[in-house]
């Protein structure tokens, strides 16, 4: 068997595991998400990561998987991928089919925030003008917050900066990936809840509607983190 043959066989077991696991439940989550994902099966997140677990990584793997087209193949893709050998043209590739904030969130927060182009591509997509791919730079941001231990806090002021100049953007999904964005940010540490917090200010004091609600929603998430640590 060629290695090739070997990968086929892996897309078609996984298909069908997938299919196995389908149920009219996990269908209806996903409309119930705000998920609008094409060719879906109704699979649910523990069960694709079930399988992500019986397969083990595999980059070929998981770029025959991305090809299917399948919204619950392209999520087992991203967990089963191995992003030490992911690239920054295979980056551009999956942010452009990117179609809702399920399958741009996921493969954003459990691969290429993990990769060694994630800054880079955070800086570029937080810029773009198509919906998803815009909304893929704001939750690279957003895990790159919780999973990049060794990111300087220059790097996030500077996503600070990103966050200012496009929280006019009026569409939902990026508007919640912004804010999100923020959010996650004024975690990292003293410094940077300070800074976040500043934005957050100026942008619910914003003339723009989508600003101001992103600042609004930053700064009730901040409030109420700090009454759980008096609590505490």
């Amino acid at each position: 068997m060629t290695a090739k043959s070997g990968v086929d066989a892996q897309v078609r077991e996984a298909l069908a595991s997938l299919e196995a696991y389908s149920t009219p439940k996990d269908v209806g989550n996903l409309a119930r998400f705000g998920i609008n994902a094409k060719n879906a099966l109704g699979v649910s997140m523990a069960n694709i990561q079930a399988l992500a677990m019986r397969l083990g990584p595999s980059h070929e793997l998981a770029a025959a998987l991305w090809k299917t087209g399948c919204y619950e193949a392209r999520m087992l893709a991203s967990l089963v991928d191995e992003p030490e050998r992911v690239t920054a043209a295979q980056m551009e590739r999956w942010c452009r089919d990117f179609d809702n904030w399920g399958i741009c969130d996921t493969v954003c927060f459990k691969l290429f925030d993990r990769c060694a182009h994630a800054w880079q591509k955070a800086e570029e997509w937080c810029g773009r003008s198509a919906e998803f791919e815009k909304r893929a730079g704001f939750a690279m941001l957003a895990s790159l917050a919780g999973h990049d231990k060794d990111a300087t806090d220059e790097k996030f002021l500077e996503g600070l900066a990103w966050i200012e100049r496009e929280a006019g953007d009026d569409r939902n999904f990026v508007k919640k990936g912004v804010s999100w964005a923020l959010r996650r940010t004024a975690t990292r540490n003293a410094k940077l809840r300070e800074a976040s917090a500043a934005v957050a200010r100026r942008l619910a004091a914003s003339d723009s509607a989508s600003a101001r609600w992103v600042g609004k929603d930053a700064l009730s998430d901040l409030k109420k983190a700090d009454a759980r640590k008096r609590e505490s």
